[in-house]
């Protein structure tokens, strides 16, 4: 009796270790091979049997599963020391966005290694970033023609990687930097290329500041030679002017015109109190005071 029930028990452990075996689950962002003895099972059609997340059956104890994570993957080595075409040393840092597209290619190529397959696709961009460097110089490198070597490394590597059943999502370079023993020489050279590109600025304005100076110093000489022959010509006919009316104001009242420059001529002698005027009582210049016609006076 006791025999019959231990025999029933191992039975009942035996099948749940088989129906155990038998299970797997593929989880979400994984897919599974199977393997018969190692090698990759295929379908009817010759294709290899690949299984979506899920819960699967096998057949137990001679076939095995391989489950891999096929979502997008980072890859972000190391900094790596590229040469430009004007033999100069940069640190390139970059990173790699990629995923498994080919399940038994990227199997049968790296044994279904993750990092085998980094180390791979980390030799093809280091590749291609030597071949593209080594044709631009550092300016290019960094400004004008990142987007170009970006699309152009991701292109090659695609092609690349997809004989080990990987596809290269993107290549972005994050940085290009100058090592320490050589960021310092091309610091100096770039600051006395800006100081003497600044000294030919500077050498320009000089230039331009003077011939403007010496075209305003020109047109105010003209100005001014201009304004002085306006003024004297504007004087002259204003002389010529006074003098007209001069002589038609004496024509009408000699006497009186007499007398009123006469008037004209005192006042502008004694325009303080302190003034002295120190004449011969007979002269001309005090004709009025001693006759009211202007006359000299009888001496007695």
């Amino acid at each position: 009796m006791r025999t019959t029930k231990g025999f029933e028990i191992g039975l009942i452990i035996f099948a749940a270790i088989l129906i155990l075996s038998s299970l797997f689950i593929v989880r979400e962002g994984q897919q599974g091979l199977l393997l018969r003895l190692g090698k990759i099972e295929v379908k009817a059609d010759g294709q290899a049997k690949i299984f979506n997340p899920g819960l699967h059956f096998k057949l137990p104890f001679i076939t095995k599963v391989k489950i891999f994570d096929v979502r997008l993957q980072t890859l972000s080595p190391e900094l790596s020391r590229i040469v430009t075409a004007e033999k100069k040393d940069v640190l390139v840092d970059y990173y790699v966005k990629w995923r498994v597209n080919n399940l038994p290619l990227y199997f049968t190529r790296t044994n279904g290694d993750f990092k085998e397959a980094e180390v791979l696709l980390e030799q093809q961009i280091n590749d291609g970033l030597r071949a593209q460097f080594g044709l631009r110089t550092i300016q290019e490198v960094v400004a004008n023609e990142r987007s170009n070597i970006m699309d152009v490394l991701r292109n090659k590597a695609n092609h690349k990687a997809a004989e080990f059943g990987v596809d290269v999502i993107d290549v972005r370079i994050k940085g290009v930097d100058l090592p320490t023993e050589v960021s310092s020489a091309v610091f100096q050279r770039m600051r006395a290329e800006r100081e003497r590109v600044a000294a030919e600025h500077r050498s320009e304005g000089k230039a331009k500041a003077e011939a403007i100076r010496a075209q305003a110093d020109a047109n105010a000489t003209v100005i001014l030679a201009k304004a002085k022959s306006q003024a004297i010509k504007l004087r002259g006919e204003g002389d010529a002017q006074a003098a007209k009316i001069y002589a038609e104001a004496y024509s009408k009242d000699p006497k009186f015109y007499s007398f009123y420059q006469s008037l004209l001529a005192y006042g502008n002698s004694f325009t303080k109190k302190q003034d002295v005027l120190i004449l011969s009582p007979d002269s001309q210049f005090f004709k009025y005071f001693n006759n009211i016609q202007g006359g000299a006076s009888e001496t007695k």
